[in-house]
């Protein structure tokens, strides 16, 4: 049992030295092994397999995916923030509703999903006669764990490109011809590059994500693990779950993550040091009990900035210009006494000509470490959070009539955040408002909110605010914008032997 720790925890630190990924706009569905094992030598070795799972969680760090293109651009196309007058255009498109099949932004969402899928396509695919040669047991072990992995990270990049290119699930859509994603399974063999169903497309994730549940030990759950867990595995299948309405299994399995000994939620009344609560520490440091599963930087391996955006500060941090502030309306919604207000933001004034002093979002300030290597608005992406296993199970409940035991998770929640209180009740006429607000209050900026307003079918509007762009800031979205649902990129549809249909907003 220590030699197979000591495998994966080698294994965890080639993870987190791994080189960041960098990708090229080719149709994304061409087969693109790990970064370290050439094609034509194959996985061999208990090592080459342990180099090729590092190429998956490298595949993660990409700016395209969770610190940057995944995480940012669905919020800023909601109702979350304003472009400022004078910005630089980024992610324009995105918040101006015009979203474009040729966008390289959503191109490059695209291609590093898909570039994930190959690369556990090609392990996947090896492993089997990897182990078949082996003899160690504990090697055997070990690469059974990694499996389960691999799995896992297959499963989750699937669920992602659903929650972006289809429509949301339920009776009307599920058997919707080529209403889900292009299935990729096999590496060498060549397979109809056209799109599966929705409901098929779930059903692999569901499929990929029993696997691991198997083959992963709940002995090896951490908080703020680098790598795939048991843990992230019941937290991925809860928000599957609860994206497909499948409600009882959205509180099965955000209930085994809720009642795991290993996780708690981030106290804001607690202080980690003479400064920072836990719930600051979770920002300024990436570091937290309820954090299930983070995207492991170094200073000299990272993705994204996050908080370019949102502050773009000069290097004495003394001016900020900022492409895109908080609206009015989300920073409304935190009330007297929620402590994640001050970890969220700062008013700051800003170095535009206007003077316009305004709330902005630190929570992507930069990660302490990083910063004092003058590396600048990088923090690790955390993709999965116990403090969303309490919205899922709450919002199952509600959808099941148990408007107590919802009460009683959004209570626990707030009160972990609030400085006193923090009681809240949920009743059958003001539960999707009260979900709906408290989501948007916990998960600010981190990319759920526009697949939310699509699953709930609601719409918004926007209104002018303080020294906002006008473009954009006068804008309606009804319900069933066919933008809701992102284009497929072009350059897929007419790749060569391309069968893939394009949705209602190619």
């Amino acid at each position: 049992m220590n030699e197979i720790m000591n495998r994966i925890n080698t294994h965890i630190y080639r993870i987190v030295s791994a080189l960041l990924l960098t990708f090229s706009l080719v149709s994304c569905l061409e087969k693109i092994p790990g970064d370290y094992i050439p094609e034509e030598e194959g996985m061999t070795s208990f090592n080459d397999a342990e180099q090729t799972l590092t190429g998956i969680y490298s595949a993660y760090k990409s700016g395209a995916l969770y610190s940057g293109y995944l995480t940012l651009c669905p919020d800023i196309q909601s109702d979350l923030v304003y472009a400022v007058k004078g910005n630089s255009n980024t992610y324009g498109r995105f918040w101006q509703w015009e979203v474009r099949s040729t966008d390289s932004e959503l191109s490059a969402v695209y291609g590093s999903l898909y570039t994930v899928i190959g690369r556990c396509n090609f392990f996947l695919e090896k492993v089997g006669e990897l182990k078949a040669g082996m003899t160690d047991d504990d090697e055997i072990t070990a690469l059974d764990y990694y499996t389960g992995e691999v799995y896992c990270a297959r499963a989750l990049a699937y669920s992602e490109l659903i929650k972006c290119f289809c429509k949301a699930y339920n009776d009307q859509t599920k058997d919707e011809a080529d209403g889900g994603v292009v299935i990729r399974t096999k590496w060498s063999e060549s397979e109809h590059v056209r799109r599966a169903t929705l409901k098929d497309s779930y059903a692999l994730v569901i499929s990929d994500l029993e696997k691991a549940s198997e083959l992963l030990d709940p002995e090896y759950d951490n908080y703020n693990s680098y790598y795939f867990t048991h843990a992230a595995v019941n937290a991925i299948r809860a928000r599957v779950a609860l994206y497909m309405e499948d409600w009882d299994n959205a509180v099965k399995y955000s209930t085994e993550v809720i009642e795991s000994d290993v996780f708690s939620l981030a106290n804001a009344r607690a202080m980690v040091t003479s400064s920072q609560s836990f719930l600051q520490y979770l920002w300024t440091n990436d570091s937290s009990y309820e954090v299930i599963w983070r995207v492991g930087f170094t200073t000299t391996s990272y993705g994204g900035a996050l908080g370019q955006v949102f502050l773009n500060f000069t290097t004495d941090r003394t001016y900020y210009y900022p492409d895109y502030v908080p609206a009015q309306s989300a920073l409304n919604l935190y009330t007297s006494g929620d402590l994640r207000y001050d970890a969220y933001f700062r008013n700051v004034k800003t170095g535009y000509a206007s003077g316009l002093e305004w709330p902005l979002l630190i929570k992507y300030l930069g990660n302490e470490q990083f910063l004092s290597n003058y590396i600048f608005h990088v923090n690790m992406p955390k993709p999965l959070r116990l403090a969303e296993q309490y919205l899922i199970r709450a919002e199952a409940y509600c959808r099941r009539g148990e408007y107590n035991k919802a009460s009683s998770d959004l209570t626990t929640l707030r009160q972990s955040r609030f400085s006193t209180g923090g009681n809240i009740s949920v009743n059958s006429e003001n539960w999707l408002q009260t979900i709906s607000d408290e989501r948007t209050r916990e998960l600010y900026m981190e990319g759920f909110r526009l697949n939310d307003l699509k699953r709930w079918g609601m719409g918004f509007e926007r209104t002018p605010q303080a020294e906002s762009q006008d473009e954009g800031s006068k804008l309606k979205v009804s319900k069933d914008n066919p933008l809701f649902v992102w284009p497929i990129p072009r350059h897929e549809i007419e790749a060569p032997g391309s069968e893939i249909k394009g949705n209602e907003s190619n």
